[in-house]
C-alpha cells in the first residue's frame, strides 16, 4: 500500500500541466536580416488559436542600419497592434560567417529592446528546443515544423505563409506556450532593470 502511494506521487511529480490562465497574448519571432517572421499566439484557458503571421520583408534595404531602422519600426507596430503579454524569441545560432551572426545577433537585439520598451517579458529558445517541442524532432525540417502548427492550430492550406520565416516565428510562440507552467529553463527578462540584472558586463 506505501508502495503505491509513492508510485502516484512520484507520477503526480512527472506529469507537465500546462496552468491555464484566462486570456495571455504571446508574440514569437524568428529574428533574420533577410526576412523577419513572427506570429501571434492567442491562449484562452489552455486553448491556443491563431491571431496572425506574417513577415517583415527587409530585402529591399541594401544598408544594414535602414534595416535594423525598420525592424524597429515592424515590431513596435506589430506590438502595438496586438498587445502581447509576452514575447518568444528564437536564438541565433551559431554559425561559421562571423558577420552574418553579428547582423543576425543586431536584428534580434532591436527586436528585443523594443519588447522591453515596453515592458514585455522575453524568453529566448534554441532552434533545436523549438522542433522538439513543435515536432519531437530536433532534426525536423522547417516544412516539418509548417506542417505541424496547421495541424494542431487548424490552420486552412489558403492561409499558409509563403515564406516559412512566419512559421519558424509562430513556431517559437506555440514552444513557449507549451512551456507554461513548466519549470522556467529558458533565459527570461522583465524589463530593462531585469535584463541590466542579468547582463552587469553589458553596460558601460
Amino acid at each position: 500500500m506505501f508502495a503505491q502511494q509513492n508510485l502516484r506521487i512520484v507520477a503526480r511529480k512527472e506529469i507537465q500541466v500546462i496552468q491555464p490562465v484566462k486570456e495571455k497574448i504571446i508574440l514569437g519571432i524568428d529574428p533574420g536580416t533577410t526576412i523577419m517572421g513572427y506570429g501571434v499566439l492567442r491562449i484562452t484557458g489552455t486553448q491556443p488559436s491563431l491571431i496572425a503571421m506574417g513577415i517583415i520583408d527587409l530585402r529591399k534595404f541594401r544598408d544594414h542600419y535602414l534595416k535594423l531602422k525598420h525592424i524597429h519600426q515592424r515590431v513596435l507596430g506589430i506590438i502595438e497592434s496586438f498587445l502581447p503579454d509576452e514575447l518568444a524569441i528564437e536564438a541565433p545560432f551559431f554559425g561559421k560567417n562571423v558577420q552574418s551572426m553579428l547582423k543576425l545577433g543586431r536584428a534580434q537585439g532591436v527586436a528585443m529592446a523594443v519588447a522591453l520598451s515596453r515592458d514585455i517579458p522575453i524568453t529566448e529558445y534554441a532552434p533545436l528546443k523549438i522542433k522538439m517541442a513543435i515536432t519531437g524532432n530536433v532534426q525536423a525540417s522547417k516544412e516539418q515544423v509548417a506542417d505541424m502548427l496547421q495541424r494542431m492550430l487548424h490552420i486552412a492550406p489558403e492561409e499558409m505563409p509563403q515564406f516559412m520565416d512566419a512559421t519558424d516565428g509562430l513556431a517559437a510562440a506555440y514552444c513557449h506556450f507549451l512551456q507554461m507552467g513548466r519549470p522556467a529553463i529558458t533565459k527570461g527578462y522583465n524589463g530593462w532593470k531585469d535584463f541590466i540584472a542579468k547582463h552587469p558586463e553589458r553596460i558601460k
